[in-house]
């Protein structure tokens, strides 16, 4: 499932359409009418967690700054009359996964992307399911047969043609309109307004870190991917109840899901791709056999999980 690095990405893709207006629309989604966008005016483009969601109105609606810019603004307004006051920041087809786990990561993409109704807004929500992807200016190729055989082409579930000649490519997502973006930056890891706080006394609760990790309440963005991954760089058992780990060994967890997402979105970006070091591996980087089980709340969602018994030991 895409997780908060690569739904950053999709959103850098679209936003050089933001301003243009939509001259011809296609696609095989059955749940949007698609030529409700045909003449309407890309306004704004935001990622939010797993989220992208696109602003339109009608083409001769006045063209005013995007959120993103809106906060810039006020930002360097704020530090032009407080100088001393710095805001701290932080700055393909997809891999085949084992049955079990698709499963587990379409019935969790589902509960964080309700197929109920919003009512009809200028907002469309973008949920990227288990293989959605965004193209800019290319269809996607196939690059493998399907158990029939053939090689055929994914096909789009919506592409937006601008006036300007170029277009945009949806693929393998659920989309449906709102009357705002679904959103708390606080609790975007990759927002500059995430906050350590509310997220270090979510981990401190005594349920086992692993789901903890999950809930995107505070940790929006963050997957099953970087899970595994920074569990296994701060040395923590997966089932390790939160309350009982040292603030330094929360703090130091917290450290390692923010700069592993920012290094991920800065390798998509430059093209470069990602080298787990436990998930759907055989063993971690120091050769020990990596053990894999499928964990989740009483009545939840199960995840699958890879671990190192002897980097991260049980508590």
């Amino acid at each position: 499932m895409p997780e908060g690095p690569s739904v950053r990405k999709f959103q850098l893709l679209t936003s050089p359409f933001v301003g243009q207006v939509v001259a011809k629309v296609g696609g095989s989604s059955q749940k949007l009418n698609v030529n409700d966008l045909n003449a309407l005016r890309l306004q704004d483009s935001q990622a939010h967690g797993k989220n992208l969601y696109l602003a339109f109105v009608a083409a001769e609606a006045p063209f005013g700054p995007t959120t993103e810019e809106a906060v810039l603004q006020r930002e360097a307004a704020c530090e032009a009359h407080c100088p001393a006051q710095g805001q701290q920041g932080q700055a393909g087809a997809p891999h085949p996964h084992c049955q079990d786990e698709e499963l587990q990561e379409l019935q969790h993409s589902r509960s964080e992307a309700p197929e109920a109704a919003e009512g009809r807004g200028n907002w469309l929500r973008i949920h990227f399911g288990l293989f959605g992807s965004v193209r800019a200016n290319e269809f996607s190729r196939a690059n493998r047969a399907n158990k029939r055989g053939d090689w055929k082409d994914p096909v789009p579930r919506l592409v937006l043609h601008f006036e300007s000649g170029g277009f945009l490519v949806f693929y393998n997502c659920r989309m449906l309109w709102c009357s705002s973006p679904r959103a708390d930056p606080a609790s975007d890891i990759l927002s500059v307004e995430f906050r350590r706080g509310r997220a270090l006394h979510a981990l401190c609760a005594p349920d086992p870190i692993c789901y903890t990790l999950l809930d995107q309440r505070y940790f929006s963005g963050l997957g099953n991917i970087i899970k595994n991954e920074i569990l296994y760089l701060a040395r923590i058992h997966p089932l390790t109840p939160g309350s009982l780990l040292a603030l330094s060994d929360l703090e130091r967890l917290l450290d390692c899901a923010v700069q592993f997402s920012s290094e991920w979105l800065h390798n998509k970006l430059r093209g470069q791709g990602l080298h787990p070091q436990v998930y759907q591996k055989e063993q971690c980087p120091l050769g020990h056999p990596l053990m894999k089980g499928t964990f989740g709340p009483l009545g939840g969602f199960k995840r699958l999980t890879w671990w190192c018994p002897q980097c991260q030991p049980a508590v």
